[in-house]
Formats: structure tokens, sequence, C-alpha cells
């Protein structure tokens, strides 16, 4: 999947004046088809097979340490997305549709890639 660095990288841009907003959002745009390729095609390659676990990591960019590892069946996602949404109004970078549309679809591998500089973590959200 595209990164969220890329994401931000133009999003940043169209902050800065570098490129128009309309700019921005056919580049956003590109990003999301090429995913949406690469989706398909690894999805052959798998010979139609699903994920089966849904693995969050957050690590600590100072010390390259594992703060969280979680690793949960996706068959128990649904339940916990409900439950999470009501101690969590917002989940940056994960909208809940969004991940439950990238497990009908078959997608295997990292969906959410972030730095977050303020906290000193990095974020990866997996489907295995």
């Amino acid at each position: 999947m595209a990164s969220s660095e890329e994401r931000i990288r133009i999003l940043k841009m169209i902050q800065d004046g570098v490129i128009s907003a309309e700019d921005g959002i056919r580049l956003l745009d590109s990003i999301d088809q090429s995913v949406k390729k690469e989706s398909s095609s690894s999805r052959s390659e798998d010979s139609g097979k699903l994920a089966r676990f849904f693995r969050v990591r957050v690590t600590d960019t100072n010390s390259g340490k594992a703060r969280v590892n979680v690793r949960l069946p996706v068959s128990v996602l649904s339940a916990g997305m409900k439950m999470g949404a009501r101690f969590s109004t917002e989940i940056q970078g994960l909208d809940p549709n969004e991940l439950m549309q990238f497990i009908r679809e078959g997608t295997i591998g990292k969906i959410v890639d972030v730095f977050d500089e303020k906290d000193g973590e990095h974020v990866e959200v997996f489907l295995e």
C-alpha cells in the first residue's frame, strides 16, 4: 500500500503552495489507483488467500524497542472495532470501514505506516 508518508508529502506540498489543491487531489487519486492495481495483483498471486490476522506494532523511534505488538484474529476484529469506537471517537489514520473493505478484498501486508515525531512513535498496521 502507498505509504502514509507519500500522502503526507503531497499534503505538505499543498500547504506550502508548491502544488495546487487540484494537483494534490490528482496525485492522491493516482496513488489510490496504483494501490488498487497492486492489491488485485497480489490477491491473484496469493491464490485468493484472505488475511487471518490483524497486527498493530508501535515502536519507540528513539530506542527502536516495541511499545505495542498486538496480533488479533480477523474474525474478532469487527466486534473489537465496535468496542474500540466507544472508547476512542477518532482512530487517526485508520478508517474502520476502509479496514473492513481491505479484509473483504483480501489485502495482505502493511496498510498503515505512520511516524509520529511528536510522540516519538512509529505505528504500523498489518493484515497477515
